[in-house]
């Protein structure tokens, strides 16, 4: 059984920042990469970051592109995201999800395996 459990959201205000934390558990030897999502009030599921397991490929959506960074300890089976420079706009639930197939970083329908989310809430 696969595992994804985040933790790190919170409330904070615009111009802070936050790290959120991605531990997997399970089959995680499966996996060939893994990214962030969010999803914001009455908006559908986007892509955020994702890192390929090697590490070697990251890819960012343009709206966190220089103001986010993702990382992931092996070791720990954990992946992560640095949120810096946080505006309102990335109030948003965030969801880690790890993949197993497919050669694209970004298609959310490549993704099998998701956690419960984390809320991040950014005042102005």
């Amino acid at each position: 059984q696969v595992q994804l459990v985040e933790s790190g959201g919170g409330l904070v205000q615009a111009g802070g920042s936050l790290r959120l934390s991605c531990a997997a558990s399970g089959r995680t030897f499966n996996y060939n990469a893994m990214g962030w999502f969010r999803q914001g009030p009455g908006k559908e599921r986007e892509f955020v970051a994702a890192i390929s397991w090697s590490g070697t490929r990251t890819y960012y959506a343009d709206s966190v592109k220089g103001r986010f960074t993702i990382s992931r300890d092996n070791a720990k089976i954990t992946v992560y995201l640095q949120m810096n420079n946080l505006k309102p706009e990335d109030t948003a639930v965030y969801y880690c999800a790890g993949k197993v197939s497919g050669a694209s970083l970004s298609l959310i329908k490549e993704y099998a395996y998701w956690g419960q989310g984390t809320q991040v809430t950014v005042s102005s």
